[in-house]
């Protein structure tokens, strides 16, 4: 199969219209298209124009387009790639997708008008073309029998989930006639170029996502009207507790709108005729009441939720009406808290001894029971059917995965004890899952026999790895050492939050030593829910608590020495970033030879949030990196350091990998992962192809940009502040920072040192931890997770 250059989207509705933007994220060139409309607006009619109009007959496609740029959280990378999408209609432009290599159906779910769209769409496709539908459930061999014979060859389900940037899930079918070569090569296409997990799933009903996900929801609704729990009680249980999102059962659906969920319950009900649990998806009568009153969820504001005044209200069925929330507490809830794992969080939660335990093994119970009874009608093996779940739902375990962690045997046991009838064939499994000589294996229902799980040539799992013990180096409890191959290191953190402590800075210098006398060169990357948040406030609190400000001086300077070693060691140092890469976390990003970032990196140093500036070299590096690109570029280096001084001063974050190099956090030679899994591996990768002609750095003085600088910077703080516009402390530290980064009280063009800006960061990171209002930002910041405004 050639490579896809070019696509059209079919449908420029919300599901469209995103898809058409992940695929410009991928550099597709993208053609959206949808119906002409019927009518002119009054403001059509004022201007003179027709129904003929080009401007009328786009309008649908030009408006998603625009809305598209407004959207938050945005489904483009960066804003100019808006750029690669054309518009039109099925009217007048439907001839254009002769020049498209994959033409993606996304209009309603209506059998009919999807099998009439995809008549007109075939005499235009260009030979080898591959065509398929966004589907989220409808058969995919009935659409196929409007399609001649070759292009049912290429005919397939390509379901994204919803906001297609950032749902990994991507639920693959096949029509029966579709060759294995194309689902194959767009499993490839989709996973390495758009970021997406594949799942196959079989032509079945709302596939695999949606029909265990909405059963799931089906089931705390029902429990829920049983035990006489509210709307806010189910969600306290049905989050992080158990396992699932932060937005719990309901929260989920009000994102996901309760109508849409009503569709998928009523598609289930409609077309599983022979599930022996079909009445599930029936919706009790006040969920659809609340649809006719368009209380739909956040797309209207109120759902199961809404806010008003400020205030939060949840949903009372019983009542129908809202009524604030409470945050209720239970006993059980307390304790998974308590939990360390997911399996140990879920396993404390069920065996508690009040309502919200008893609620949460009702669903759980359900839940496991329905998953493995759909094998193999939804998909061939459990791996299939927990990804989905992962993926697609933001569960933290799948099903599989959960029988496992809570214990197949205590999971039957418990079950008969209430009566529930259990397969036969579950009660003889003892686990899903396996790990053996650094390989995963999954237990084949169909074949009653453990299989390896394939993995692409190249991906890196460092917990499989690590079942090696030779393989972990070394290892505290915060960090590790891994050799991960072909005379190349691994740095990992795995501290709560990935958060930088002491001992992690130890390790980081280890790590460093090892990979000089060992190998070949280091990555620094770990797999865990984000990169790094940074430096562990907690203990620097108790520092400034007990005013130990020579401890918390020599804690810096420990900071500084680790990202010193890692810039300036005798090996290839390549971070490898993704999703939160705040504060500290971006000082080591900063600081390698090159970083291979996973296209969701939210990279920053955000410590003026709690009063402080980055000290572990993150001031220092933009200063010399400043330096370097206005000697590269010839200019006056005021320009690009006020660029990052704005970076430091205003907490910048990236809201992509893509806008990590337009804040200058990555630098021509860093690269972009779309796939997750891929990250660790690409980043070896680089380290590898690096070492081939590698030649350390050595550190040089560099023109300081002056006390002059400064001046100009603490003029505009100034008007600033004069303007009401900051606060006088907020313009003391910006004046701190500001002098920093200018490299101090010098004069333009004074030779100065990385380690004279090292002390520098260090002074001034002291004298900060001493100031009042610092402290109560840092204390603010620890109590509610987020930076006190003014």
């Amino acid at each position: 199969m050639k490579k896809i250059k070019g696509a059209a989207v079919l449908g420029a509705g919300v599901m469209g219209s995103t898809i058409a933007a992940h695929l410009a994220n991928a550099g597709v060139k993208v053609l959206l298209l949808d119906i002409v409309p019927k009518e002119l607006t009054e403001d059509e009619r004022a201007k003179g124009l027709t129904l003929k109009s080009l401007e009328v007959r786009n309008k649908i496609a030009n408006s998603a387009l625009q809305n598209l740029l407004k959207m938050k959280p945005s489904p483009f990378l960066l804003p100019e790639y808006a750029k690669l999408i054309e518009t039109g209609n099925f009217e007048d432009h439907l001839n254009k997708i002769k020049d498209c290599d994959w033409v993606i159906e996304v209009v309603v779910e209506n059998m009919d008008i999807k099998k009439n769209l995809l008549k007109k769409v075939v005499p235009h496709l260009k030979e080898h073309a591959i065509l398929s539908t966004n589907t989220s459930g409808l058969s995919v061999n009935e659409m196929a029998t409007v399609l001649p014979e070759d292009v049912k060859k290429r005919f397939l389900v390509t379901h994204f989930f919803n906001p297609p940037r950032y749902m990994r899930l991507m639920e693959i079918v096949g029509c029966n006639d579709c060759d294995p070569k194309v689902v194959e090569f767009m499993a490839d296409f989709i996973n390495q170029r758009l970021g997406k997990g594949i799942v196959f799933c079989k032509d079945t009903p709302n596939f695999i996502g949606n029909r265990i996900g909405v059963y799931s929801i089906m089931k705390c609704i029902h429990h829920m009207v049983d035990m006489g729990l509210t709307v806010e009680e189910v969600d306290a249980i049905t989050g992080k507790p158990l396992g699932r999102p932060k937005s719990a059962a309901f929260g989920t659906t009000d994102l996901v709108g309760l109508d849409t969920m009503v569709h998928v319950a009523n598609n289930s009900y409609n077309l599983l005729s022979d599930d022996d649990e079909r009445e599930v998806f029936k919706m009790p009568d006040f969920v659809l009441k609340m649809v006719e009153n368009k209380q739909l969820g956040r797309k209207t504001r109120q759902g199961f939720y809404k806010r008003e005044g400020g205030q939060k209200y949840y949903w009372d069925y019983n009542s129908e009406e809202y009524r604030p929330v409470t945050k209720p507490k239970f006993d059980s809830i307390k304790f998974a808290k308590m939990a360390k794992t997911t399996s140990e969080r879920i396993k404390a939660l069920i065996q508690g001894q009040d309502r919200a335990a008893e609620f949460a093994w009702r669903v759980l119970r359900d839940t496991l029971l329905y998953s493995f009874k759909r094998i193999p009608e939804i998909a061939d093996d459990i791996v299939n059917v927990d990804n989905a779940m992962k993926w697609g739902y933001n569960w933290e375990l799948g099903p599989f995965e959960t029988f496992d962690a809570i214990g197949i045997d205590y999971f039957v046991d418990r079950a008969e004890k209430e009566g529930i009838k259990v397969p036969d064939k579950l009660k003889s499994i003892k686990s899903f899952y396996k790990i053996q000589n650094g390989k995963k294996y999954f237990y084949d229902l169909s074949d009653e026999e453990f299989k390896e799980i394939p993995t692409r040539k190249g991906t890196i799992n460092l917990a499989l790895i690590k079942t090696d013990k030779n393989k972990i180096v070394e290892s505290n409890d915060n960090g590790s050492v891994v050799d991960i191959g072909d005379g190349v290191f691994c740095l990992e953190f795995h501290s709560p939050q990935n958060s930088i402590s002491d001992d992690m800075l130890d390790m980081t210098i280890k790590a460093v030593e090892i990979a000089e006398n060992q190998g070949i060169g280091l990555v620094v990357g770990n797999q865990g829910e984000r990169f790094s948040v940074g430096a562990n406030l907690l203990m620097l609190a108790l520092g400034i608590e007990q005013k130990a400000f020579d401890l918390i001086e020599a804690s810096v300077k420990k900071f500084q020495s680790a990202t010193m070693a890692m810039k300036y060691a005798a090996i290839p140092v390549v971070a490898a970033p993704f999703q939160m890469t705040l504060g500290g976390g971006c000082e080591f990003c900063l600081n390698c030879d090159a970083i291979c970032a996973h296209v969701e990196t939210y990279m920053g140093l955000v410590e003026i949030g709690v009063g402080l500036l980055p000290a572990g070299g993150g001031t220092k590096e933009l200063c010399v990196r400043a330096v370097e690109e206005a000697e590269r570029l010839g200019v006056n280096v005021q320009n690009i350091i006020i660029k990052y001084f704005q970076n430091i001063a205003m907490a910048k974050v990236s809201t992509s990998a893509s806008e990590a190099f337009k804040l200058g956090f990555m630098r021509q030679g860093d690269q972009i992962t779309m796939d997750i899994d891929s990250l660790i591996g690409n980043a070896k990768q680089m380290v590898i192809t690096l070492a081939k002609t590698y030649r350390p750095r050595t550190p040089m003085p560099f023109k300081a940009p002056g006390r002059d600088v400064a001046a100009s910077i603490k003029s505009q703080l100034w008007n600033m502040k004069i303007g009401n516009f900051i606060t006088e402390y907020e313009y003391k530290v910006a004046s701190m920072i500001a002098d920093v980064i200018c490299g101090g009280d010098v004069d333009p063009g004074t030779l100065i040192t990385e380690e004279y800006l090292l002390r520098l960061e260090r002074d001034t990171f002291v004298e900060l931890c001493k100031q009042e209002k610092t402290v109560e930002r840092i204390n603010h910041m620890l109590k509610t997770n987020r930076p006190l405004r003014n």
